[in-house]
């Protein structure tokens, strides 16, 4: 690769996830924005799905009807709808927020015009395909025409476009405007996703498998398509770890021209009396939830730890980290009582009235479930607390080990902590993330970040990343090594990481905090 790097004049970065918190890549680009924004201003812009209309809804974005006044009502004649503001983050960057819905009439001709033009197979897509590939599409015709409108033929302009969810802006404008370059960065496969999900075995068998033939077999013929024509259509196609590296080479038929592992900004983290305050706040309302569901005063020394991210029940090991519980219960050889919160959002309809009612009013009794903070839809199928059942937990009072699933987002509004995820982390003394498929694992590094030893694989790119550069022992992270057949093993782990931890010293904790 050539040394001689040419400094773009405009960068467009197009997610699903800008001001619309799903994952991990919202994290990945709202924390390097701020460095992004020291060397390019206003030059840097972000583009997102307008998916929450009311903006009272919205507290990520802040519209601003004087940015580019005059080319939103020119891109508004051309019948996209877009709302042009901020990003309410710490550096504050210049969003456009798209309003896709006119495409969805327009979808057959659109698909039918990428068809055409790349053979992009969409026959089978159903509406988490067609959603946000009309996204992707909407997005590239909004850069095209802030491109027409506001810029000459001599700037030089990079669009990045995140997952196979935005691919299709790449094959617009490789089209309608090939002086862009465009880079396609992927934080997973699809396929892989679904292999790992489907406890297939992904790594031992990475170069059995033939993508067409899975792709079928799971019903992502139209997903697959689009994600292999991004990676295949772009300048630069990057990853965020060598794992995941290794599955594109195999499922997307291309080598990535360079693996950039995820940064991370921690102008937010607080600090001093700030940080010692807000862990005393999380810690008195963590043991407040735990106090009301339970039915008992828990001890302000007890043990919490927790694990959280996406719903994903074997990918991120949410099933080892139940089981581990389970087996650390029935031993009873824990010094303090151990609390754990399983913080993944989930289909849920609301705090539980009785829960708050409990909080409010000690006297009050429960009437539901002492493992729940919000109201599941069709709790007698969810992974977790048939998990939690099925390995013998029960949270009664003579149990060491508590699990608390909390299933909301953790975004100052859920009605029961109304704190944010990491007002809530802040206050935990051990998290555990001991993924399966984990391309690159942003919750170990953000506990890291506020001072919260935790547990990850070696199958999680982070992890991979982290035991790479430790070198020596370091104590505040723990690497399990796990593979696609050591279940066993990696539970053992857990439980001495866990009970290691546990049984230290007040000095030796805090000096590894």
């Amino acid at each position: 690769m050539s040394k001689n790097i040419i400094r773009p004049n405009y960068i467009f970065e197009v997610s699903w996830e800008v001001c619309n918190k799903v994952g991990g890549i919202h994290t990945v680009i709202a924390t390097k924005a701020n460095t992004i924004i020291k060397e390019f201003q206003n030059n840097y812009i972000l583009i997102g799905p307008d998916v929450i209309h009311d903006e009272s809804r919205s507290p990520e974005f802040s519209e601003d009807d004087q940015l580019f006044s005059s080319w939103k009502s020119a891109v508004e004649s051309e019948g996209l709808r877009i709302r042009i503001g901020r990003w309410n983050i710490n550096s504050h960057p210049l969003v456009i927020l798209i309003d896709f819905s006119q495409m969805i009439n327009l979808k057959d001709k659109i698909f039918a015009e990428l068809w055409e033009s790349y053979k992009l197979d969409s026959l089978s897509g159903q509406w988490d395909y067609m959603e946000p590939a009309l996204f992707g599409y909407t997005a590239g015709k909004v850069i095209e025409s802030f491109i027409r409108f506001n810029l000459s033929s001599s700037d030089k302009i990079v669009a990045q476009f995140h997952e196979w969810m935005t691919g299709a802006g790449i094959l617009y404008l490789k089209k309608k405007l090939p002086q862009v370059a465009n880079v396609f960065t992927t934080h997973a496969t699809v396929l892989g996703r679904c292999l790992a999900g489907n406890n297939r075995q992904l790594y031992k068998n990475l170069e059995t498998y033939n993508e067409d033939e899975v792709a079928k077999e799971f019903n992502l013929i139209s997903k697959q398509s689009l994600e292999r024509l991004s990676a295949q259509n772009s300048d630069a196609f990057t990853t965020v770890s060598e794992i995941t590296a290794r599955e594109c080479s195999r499922f997307l038929k291309r080598d990535v021209d360079v693996v950039t592992p995820n940064g991370f900004e921690d102008t937010f983290v607080p600090v001093g009396d700030d940080f010692l305050q807000k862990r005393v706040n999380a810690r008195k309302k963590l043991l407040e939830v735990a106090g009301s569901l339970l039915g008992e005063t828990i001890n302000e020394n007890a043990f919490l730890i927790a694990t959280s991210g996406r719903y994903e029940f074997k990918n991120k090991g949410i099933d080892l980290f139940i089981d581990s519980l389970g087996e650390l219960n029935k031993a009873k050889k824990t010094d303090k009582e151990i609390i754990a919160f399983v913080l993944i959002p989930a289909n849920h309809y609301g705090a539980r009235k009785d829960l708050l009612s409990k909080m409010n009013n000690e006297s009050e009794l429960l009437s539901g479930s002492r493992f729940l903070t919000h109201n599941l839809h069709d709790p007698d199928w969810d992974p977790t607390l048939n998990r939690i059942k099925m390995v013998g937990l029960k949270n009664e009072l003579t149990d060491p080990v508590k699990v608390i699933f909390v299933p909301s987002y953790l975004n100052g509004k859920d009605g029961i902590f109304n704190m944010v995820y990491y007002d809530v982390l802040i206050g935990m003394d051990l998290t555990l993330f001991t993924s399966y498929y984990e391309p690159w694992g942003y919750t170990p590094l953000e506990s890291l970040a506020f001072s919260v030893p935790t547990v990850t694989t070696s199958l999680a790119g982070f992890g991979a990343w982290a035991k790479k550069e430790c070198t020596s022992h370091c104590e505040g992270i723990t690497i399990i090594d796990r593979t696609d057949d050591n279940e066993e093993t990696v539970k053992q782990k857990i439980i001495e990481a866990i009970f290691w931890f546990e049984q230290l010293d007040k000095d030796s904790y805090m000096a590894i905090r």
